[in-house]
């Protein structure tokens, strides 16, 4: 008799409620193409506005549609990509290279000294 009080449905892990009757919304896909080449699909809202770029879910690249508005966002972000600043360049900007060798040599001198020292 225990054994028939356990038995039945999960409640809350699935839903009783079928799909009869029900009209799900217009769908359409939408393709990306990342910088390999590789095209992959999305499903979109038939109403919505799919964004220019969009992450490729199985190789994390990212993807721009291939269209106009894809064309313009890779340009975009591929000018951001190289307009950005590297700890390099910023360190260039408030110093000439030959003030960066003689601090260079100024640091070396000093922890030369420290090895020498102990």
């Amino acid at each position: 008799m225990a054994d028939r009080t356990l038995r039945g449905t999960r409640i809350g892990s699935t839903s009783l409620q079928g799909e009869e009757g029900v009209e799900l919304s217009p769908r359409r896909t939408v393709e990306y193409l990342t910088d390999r080449g590789v095209r992959f699909s999305v499903l979109f809202d038939a109403d919505a506005e799919p964004p220019a770029e969009w992450v490729d879910q199985k190789s994390g690249e990212i993807g721009f549609l291939d269209d106009e508005a894809g064309r313009a966002a890779r340009a975009e972000f591929e000018e951001k990509e190289s307009s950005q600043r590297t700890p390099w360049d910023m360190l260039i900007e408030r110093r000439t290279r030959e003030e960066l060798e003689e601090l260079l040599e100024e640091r070396l001198q000093l922890l030369r000294a420290r090895r020498g020292a102990k």
